[in-house]
């Protein structure tokens, strides 16, 4: 997911994507440890798409980007 398609979601698609993305996390993790994982490539491409829309919710609270 890139940065520019994040900022072009509104605040409360921001706090669901969140959500989504820290669930896909859990399950990944968990695939992991029982070691059904093959790609573990795919939890750092979730962490990251986690921190974008962190840092595009965190914009918009202090005012440094335009809110939808």
């Amino acid at each position: 997911m890139k940065i520019n398609e994040i900022r072009e979601l509104t605040n409360d698609e921001l706090v669901e994507k969140q959500y989504l993305l820290k669930e896909e996390l859990f399950h990944l993790r968990r695939r992991q440890a029982v070691g059904q994982l093959e790609n573990g490539k795919e939890i750092s491409k979730v962490r990251k798409n986690i921190a974008r829309v962190s840092t595009v919710i965190r914009e918009r609270e202090l005012g440094l980007a335009e809110n939808k």
